[in-house]
Formats: structure tokens, C-alpha cells, sequence
């Protein structure tokens, strides 16, 4: 059998998988969206290259299902948004929120994560 390979693969956005990494963009900047939070940080220079994304929802969201089913909705999110939003050298990292990532309609997640790229990106006055 294969191994999996990431959703994200064929983007050309790499996944967060190392705890080092989820903590570096926890310390960085953060925008709050209806059904989800962001976590972005730009990455040093000799850093890996491109836009990587990570996924994470606590047990608050529910049990394993309602978990997995949340980070799949996020996972697709990213997959449409991050290569025409995201930038390079960029980590970001999408937060599952109780009732509302796997429950708000799929239209209404990716305006979402549209809208809290734009205020992560946009200049501080």
C-alpha cells in the first residue's frame, strides 16, 4: 500500500508536523474568524521555503470524529485559499473552533479564512 500523501502536496504547501514549529507560530501574530483561528508567522532566512500550513482542534471541539472531521474541512480550506493568499516563507496554522468549524457552511469557512489572511497581511497603521 502507498503511503498517504498530504492534500496539501499538490499545492505546493508543505504541513507543519513538528511541535517546535506549532509553538513558534503560537508566540506570532493571530486573527480570530467566525469558525476558526489563524496563526501566521514569517519564517527567518535559511528557514525551509514556501507557505506551510498546520492543523489542530483541541478536545473542546468534540470527540475524535467531530475532531477529524473539523481538521478535513480545514485541510480543503487551506488547499483552495493558502496558494493564492498565503505567501512564502510563511507558517500558518488553522485552529478548529467548538460547533463552528464543522458546522458552518464550507462557503462560509473559506470567506473566513480569506478575510483573516487579508488582516494578518495587512500593514499595521
Amino acid at each position: 500500500m502507498p503511503p498517504a500523501v498530504s492534500v496539501c502536496a499538490s499545492s505546493g504547501i508543505s504541513v507543519l508536523r513538528k511541535r517546535s514549529d506549532f509553538l513558534k507560530a503560537a508566540r506570532a501574530r493571530r486573527q480570530g474568524a467566525g469558525s476558526m483561528m489563524v496563526q501566521a508567522r514569517k519564517r527567518d532566512a535559511g528557514e525551509a521555503e514556501g507557505i506551510r500550513v498546520g492543523f489542530t482542534c483541541s478536545k473542546k471541539v468534540g470527540n475524535a470524529v467531530a475532531r477529524n472531521r473539523a481538521k478535513r474541512r480545514l485541510r480543503e480550506a487551506a488547499r483552495l485559499v493558502l496558494p493564492d493568499m498565503g505567501r512564502p516563507g510563511w507558517d500558518y496554522v488553522l485552529i478548529g473552533r467548538p460547533s463552528d468549524t464543522a458546522s458552518r457552511p464550507f462557503d462560509g469557512l473559506l470567506d473566513d479564512l480569506r478575510r483573516a489572511l487579508r488582516k494578518l497581511h495587512a500593514p499595521k497603521p
